[in-house]
């Protein structure tokens, strides 16, 4: 068979398993509805006991549940289910881990309905909506703040941890396009010498104070409204801090904003990058290398780099040298250039 790999004999099940996708978000968004991960970590383990907790038919409760258990969100034994290690953490609502509200970006209608048009955007090499990720002061953004920052809070950590905050040197840190800010609010709450001055839309900034404000750091934690390709960053810092932004944009545009940050540091200061970085083979690992197509659909240019890729920007822009660290176990890496 020509341009067809030797192998097992060919099955339709990708294929019927891909078209029927879908029903994993629903099944998944139907169980934080209900309660359902919360309700057995009380202790209600059979459709029967949960049935009532989750205000749910018995039939119904009993098919989503094995359906979750078929795709990895519970076990069963017998007639009892139980969370997963992950889903203990992530779905039970107790959790401070807790992502279930995430959603609320991740499927955001509009989202969805773009990917109803990816033939045209294939053909089109980018987004086909007049509306975009990029639209100045996108309300998206502010849904993105409030409910993605719990997923961000152990790479918040982990980035913290692998920049040596804790050493307490004192550090001028411009932090661009921050969301809920919770990358810089790490830094300053590992370095009580670390000063922030924050980038963003001020409907986004809005919620970055918030969160700053909670973790006791709002008096080092400065603000400057605005795009990040436009406003005055100032000049001096020590540490700039590039968190799942560069993607956004074509490798032209991502160059110029790199400049505008390297003349913004002082000499052998470092920008760092966090981002879906996919091996050179551009289709692994799995979450990086297929994250393209989220900025395929979502931007007019945006992509996941390779760190070849990121190495070109950034010594384009004027850094004399990148590095490439992993931050297990999230899906991001880290990009580090030295001015």
């Amino acid at each position: 068979m020509s341009g067809a790999q030797v192998g097992p004999p060919p099955s339709p099940q990708l294929f019927f398993e891909t078209a029927n996708a879908f029903q994993k978000t629903e099944a998944l968004r139907s169980a934080i509805e209900l309660e359902l991960f919360t309700a057995i970590a009380e202790g209600k383990q059979t459709s029967e006991d949960l049935a009532p907790r989750c205000k749910a038919s018995v039939r119904g409760i009993r098919i989503l549940c094995d359906f979750l258990v078929v795709n990895g969100f519970l076990t069963k034994e017998g007639n009892r289910y139980r969370l997963t290690r992950d889903s203990f953490v992530f779905l039970d609502q107790r959790s401070p881990a807790y992502l279930g509200g995430a959603l609320r970006f991740l499927n955001m209608p509009k989202t969805m309905e773009t990917y109803k048009h990816l033939t045209e955007i294939v053909r089109k090499g980018g987004t086909v909506s007049e509306q975009h990720s990029l639209t100045p002061e996108n309300p998206m953004w502010v849904e993105f703040a409030r409910g993605m920052a719990p997923m961000m809070t152990m790479p918040a950590e982990l980035l913290a941890k692998m920049l040596k905050a804790e050493g307490g040197r004192k550090w001028k840190v411009l932090s661009l396009a921050v969301g809920h800010g919770l990358y810089d609010i790490a830094v300053a709450r590992h370095n009580p010498n670390a000063e922030v001055w924050a980038v963003d839309w001020p409907n986004v900034l809005e919620v970055a104070r918030e969160n700053a404000t909670k973790a006791g750091v709002a008096a080092r934690y400065h603000t400057i409204p605005g795009s990040a390709f436009d406003v005055e960053y100032g000049q001096d810092y020590d540490l700039a801090l590039i968190v799942n932004f560069l993607h956004h944009f074509d490798p032209s545009a991502c160059e110029n904003l790199l400049r505008k940050v390297q003349k913004a540091l002082k000499p052998g200061a470092r920008a760092v990058l966090l981002e879906f970085v996919p091996n050179e083979d551009r289709v692994s690992p799995p979450i990086p290398a297929t994250f393209s197509l989220i900025m395929l659909a979502g931007t007019p240019g945006g992509d996941a780099y390779t760190f070849k890729e990121f190495q070109q920007m950034l010594q384009k822009s004027g850094f004399s040298r990148s590095e490439l660290h992993p931050l297990p176990p999230t899906f991001f890496s880290v990009v580090i250039g030295t001015k």
